[in-house]
């Protein structure tokens, strides 16, 4: 194991979250309303850039990697993300003891957006926009963005590029490694431009505008008020989220193809219509047992609002324009279900995604058939093309490895004394990357009353679901098997 090469390519990952403490820390200078985070902010940013270069100096480049190698430095990039970027809440006190620092921490990066805040708008400014950045940072990715960095011609880049972005991802929309890496970033870049305009045009101010960019973007769900998106009582605003929610979600190369070739026909694709298909049908259902059951009256705002909880979860942002801890059982048990499915692959979206769980139910349709019809040639197809076992089990078998992640974490949450209900929908929202989840984890709740070794227990879930298991699994089986020699 190349040590070394690892270091200077994890320290690529710290000098991008110094760049975004160094902004909040001019936010922090030229805020004398409330300049309690100055010095939380200088001393983060003084360690975590002093970390992050420090490779640059000692250690020599070096573009050869094994494959172990470059699963350690996605695994460490984003670890030490996580515990450097807890840095500035740890300093600043508050209700951030060193387990709440780090969920926040976790949860900003894995752009889930859960929190342990019981009154974010306490918050100083600089620490709100902190908090919004690490959601911009890991909507994108940590290694993404050290992928920017690293040459084009380097072969670690191929290799770092292969192992980070997921082969869904990359199926249906065919472009060389080093393309698909800028036009994921110009996408995403693009989407948070207009986002931020459009936020503006739609009456937020400028600062609510950046925050809510970066987080509705990259997915996460972090918000500047303390009852999220309904705290700013308007419609434009609603539907503006509701939109890049929804963009947000799909699939990155195919929006690209769509505004490149000005033509729909992109959106000619099984998994964009099973999705979207999913999202119509969810938003009915509920705005029909919200209204049904007397819990809002119109069925204008039925639909708004059901329209906007259902994409919240499925696209795993988690932002809220009401309280669904009052909802009835049924209608918060299925935006859950449908965030597992989450957004298209190539998206910031977390969780299983929708290709896999639209494979999954074809290959139960293919084996219903055969079995009865066994001498019959039933195919998997996607998009009207064929796909052997050998493409389609690998996902059936992350399915399985997911939900067993998700029975192992509810025991363990359980074990250590989380309430029934938030073991279970705390562990499936945190592995999805969704976040809230209901009743006091609600939209408008938080997790600060959970035992702190379930805080602990869900951040894991959160990192699980965010990398999409393996490489953790991968690096944990590396370091047990070097332990076990």
């Amino acid at each position: 194991m190349n040590w070394k090469t690892i270091i200077r390519n994890v320290g690529y990952a710290l000098l991008v979250s110094a760049l975004f403490m160094l902004i909040a820390l001019l936010i922090a200078i030229f805020d004398p309303a409330d300049n309690t985070a100055l010095a939380p902010l200088s001393i983060s940013f003084l360690l975590t850039f002093i970390f992050g270069v420090f490779p640059f100096i000692f250690v020599r480049n070096t573009s050869a990697i094994s494959m172990r190698e470059g699963y350690v430095i996605i695994v460490l990039s984003w670890l030490l993300s996580f515990i450097f970027g807890m840095l500035p809440y740890v300093l600043w006190g508050g209700p951030f003891t060193v387990i709440n620092a780090w969920f926040e921490s976790v949860s900003g990066y894995t752009t889930t957006g859960a929190s342990i805040l019981e009154d974010i708008e306490a918050l100083p400014k600089a620490l709100l926009f902190w908090r919004s950045a690490t959601h911009f940072i890991g909507g994108l990715g940590v290694v993404v963005f050290l992928l920017l960095i690293i040459p084009s011609s380097s072969p670690m880049r191929l290799r770092l590029t292969n192992m980070e972005l997921s082969s869904l991802s990359k199926d249906s929309y065919h472009a060389r490694s080093n393309q698909t890496v800028y036009i994921f970033t110009s996408v995403y870049l693009g989407l948070t431009a207009v986002a931020f305009l459009a936020y503006i045009l739609a009456g937020m101010g400028p600062f609510d505008a950046v925050n809510h960019a970066f987080s509705v973007c990259a997915t996460g769900g972090f918000s500047t008020r303390n009852y999220s998106i309904g705290s700013f009582h308007s419609l434009p605003i609603t539907l503006v989220t509701m939109l890049f929610m929804y963009l947000s979600s799909l699939h990155f190369g195919m929006l690209y193809i769509v505004l490149v070739s000005r033509s729909l026909k992109p959106l000619n694709n099984d998994v964009f219509k099973f999705y979207t298909s999913m999202l119509v049908g969810g938003s009915v259902i509920v705005a029909i047992v919200l209204h049904s059951k007397g819990i809002i009256e119109s069925w204008s705002w039925a639909f708004v609002d059901a329209g906007f909880q259902v994409l919240s979860y499925a696209s795993t942002t988690g932002f809220g324009i009401s309280d669904n801890s009052i909802w009835p059982l049924f209608p918060c048990v299925l935006i859950m279900v449908l965030g597992l499915q989450c957004g298209m692959a190539g998206s910031t979206t977390g969780g299983l995604k929708s290709d896999r769980v639209l494979l999954v139910f074809k290959s139960m349709a293919q084996h219903r058939k055969m079995t009865v019809s066994p001498s019959s040639v039933v195919e998997v197809r996607l998009n009207g093309k064929p796909l052997s076992d050998k493409d389609v089990e690998p996902h059936v078998r992350y399915v399985a490895v997911f939900f067993l992640v998700f029975i192992i974490s509810t025991l363990l949450c359980l074990a250590f004394g989380s309430d029934d209900g938030n073991a279970i929908m705390g562990t499936l929202c945190c592995l999805d990357n969704v976040g809230p989840a209901a009743g006091s984890i609600g939209t408008f709740g938080n997790y600060n009353a959970e035992p702190s070794m379930a805080k602990f227990f869900y951040t894991v879930d959160m990192f699980m679901g965010r990398v999409e298991i393996y490489p953790v699994i991968s690096v944990a089986s590396f370091i047990f098997s070097r332990r076990t020699r």
